[in-house]
């Protein structure tokens, strides 16, 4: 609820604090006072479209602060969710309107967008105004309407046919993809078979490119290696001055002196052991020599092999491993091509049994939804019955969603298309409630539905902006009993201009319009009994308050706290 308002320098408003109670809360004044100013700030801290030209003439800019109590588990998670500090108690929204065009929002001291602040109020404030159109005229709000009235069992079924559709719908683009492509994946399967045969004929080896760029390599440069491997054997074998002849030479002459001494012997140990190695090495240069020889036709057929590979290489991959990769995805997708018209006959299969489930759900939904309708029927007709629309009758009407085919259209919100229909004179034909002419008589049906559906939509304040235009008499006394009635389970906000609802009050606020020499400024002041009951008999008889007038006043409030509300 809203526990605190405060506007400064707001179209005609200097400054104007409220501190408004649980119950109903009635604020009343003369004609042009300004009374929708105060409505106007209230929806602008609420969340609604920034308007510069509110602002008041000669200021920088408009700040507008509600403090909002008891707030439900639903805001706090939603609070949380975006970082927002709370107290679990209340919360602090902060509206700030700039004559240059910037908008401030913030939630206990918090920055936050206007579709937030307007997202967490919804479900904490609702405004209704002599021409709203909201969800009760809409038809695209009506199924919700009768949803949350019968939110715990309608849910369950909701969230059934939720999955089913959604189960459902995942399946049909499935088949649509594949149907709208097929023509397209067959025109695909032929460069693929392509793509697939050119890598299958190549024979890939993973790591032949490495082993071909290495004989390469050799044969380019293989009279090179096999005269320096030739040079390289006479200079240890065969040349006069061989290396291990000479080596052979002086491990003679060690092997004569070695017994001298144990280095001696050493010395010669160490020159055999070369020796030995050398006469090894000799042989291996020899081998590799004589293996040495140079073909063009396989310098060829190398250089051929690796063009093709790394032709390969450029088209599918960076390496023969990611070459054959590719080769096995492109199997896959042929795979899937070729089974396509088995894949479409199984999805056709699997839409079927979803459909006829998502089908029961949703006739399960729809009686359920009838059954809540029923409800809701005969309860709203009670209620505009003690609205004094002695003939009246409503009801609710379902439809199903079509196609041409004339086959039903399946959503998350099963099949229904529900329209609020009603007849308020006698012998009138049934019709939709937007074309209702009376913005009185809207203002009665929509009393009706709070009444009725306001205990299941958790919005602890209801503000009504003069919906009492139109009606008078009886009737405005029993718009005022309705009003109270609805104030039992919510705090409501009233601005009226009858006597008959003002009377009903828990708090009556005035509001006023001053002019001096500095401008003129609108104000809002809580009222005492006293006052309450002046302020009830202007309403009654003018300006110029009459005994009479006052005591139809005290009349009027005593008959209005004798009233007992279940």
């Amino acid at each position: 609820m809203i526990s605190f308002l405060s506007i400064k320098d707001f179209a005609l408003i200097d400054t104007l604090n409220a501190d408004f109670e649980k119950g109903l809360n009635i604020i009343t004044g003369e004609t042009g006072a300004g009374k929708s100013i105060i409505i106007e700030a209230i929806s602008l801290a609420l969340g609604s479209r920034a308007d510069t030209t509110f602002v008041r003439t000669g200021k920088e800019k408009s700040v507008i602060q509600l403090v909002l109590d008891c707030i439900n588990p639903i805001i706090i998670k939603i609070l949380q969710k975006n970082d927002i500090s709370t107290n679990d108690e209340n919360i602090i929204i902060t509206r700030e309107i700039y004559a240059s065009g910037k908008s401030i929002c913030k939630i206990n001291d918090t920055m936050v967008t206007v579709s937030l602040l307007n997202k967490i109020c919804r479900k904490i404030v609702d405004i209704h105004g002599q021409y709203d159109h909201q969800s009760l005229l809409s038809p695209e709000n009506h199924l919700s309407l009768i949803d949350l009235y019968n939110n715990a069992e309608i849910s369950q079924v909701k969230e059934t046919v939720k999955e089913f559709y959604n189960e459902y719908m995942e399946l049909v683009n499935q088949l649509n993809d594949l149907l709208n492509t097929k023509e397209e994946s067959e025109r695909k399967k032929d460069f693929l078979m392509y793509e697939h045969q050119e890598i299958s004929s190549a024979s890939l080896n993973i790591g032949e490119d490495d082993e071909l760029d290495q004989k390469l390599i050799i044969l380019q440069n293989s009279e090179k290696i096999f005269n320096t491997l030739s040079a390289s054997y006479e200079l240890l074998y065969s040349d006069s001055h061989a290396v291990l002849s000479r080596l052979g030479k002086i491990s003679g002459h060690l092997k004569e002196i070695s017994g001298y001494d144990q280095s001696l012997s050493e010395f010669e140990t160490m020159i055999s052991d070369h020796l030995f190695q050398l006469e090894d090495l000799s042989t291996e240069i020899r081998k590799y020599k004589d293996q040495i020889h140079f073909s063009s036709h396989e310098l060829d057929e190398i250089q051929e092999r690796l063009e093709t590979i790394n032709a390969l290489k450029r088209k599918y991959g960076n390496s023969i491993e990611q070459i054959l990769q590719y080769k096995e995805k492109i199997e896959k997708e042929i795979n899937l091509i070729e089974n396509s018209e088995d894949t479409i006959s199984e999805l056709k299969d699997r839409i079927k049994k979803i459909e006829n489930k998502l089908k029961s759900q949703c006739e399960s939904l729809t009686q359920i939804r009838k059954e809540t309708a029923n409800e809701i029927e005969k309860k709203i007709n009670i209620e505009l019955k003690e609205l004094n629309f002695n003939h009246s009758e409503f009801n609710v009407n379902f439809n199903k969603k079509l196609n041409s085919y004339g086959q039903p259209v399946f959503s998350s919100e099963g099949t229904d298309l529900v329209e609020f229909l009603i007849s308020t004179n006698k012998g009138e034909p049934l019709k939709p409630l937007a074309r209702i002419a009376s913005g009185g008589e809207i203002s009665r049906i929509m009393l009706a539905f709070k009444k009725i559906i306001g205990d299941f939509d958790e919005i602890s304040t209801m503000i009504f902006d003069e919906i009492d235009i139109g009606i008078s008499g009886s009737t405005a006394s029993v718009v005022g009993k309705k009003l109270k009635e609805i104030s039992e389970n919510h705090q409501v906000i009233c601005i009226t201009h009858l006597p008959q609802i003002a009377a009903m009050g828990d708090c009556h606020f005035q509001i006023n319009k001053h002019t001096d020499d500095q401008g003129t400024r609108t104000s809002l002041k809580k009222l005492d009994q006293n006052k309450v009951i002046l302020e009830i008999a202007r309403m009654l008889g003018g300006e110029n308050i009459s005994e009479a007038a006052v005591k139809n006043a005290e009349d009027m409030l005593k008959q209005a706290k004798k009233l007992n509300f279940p």
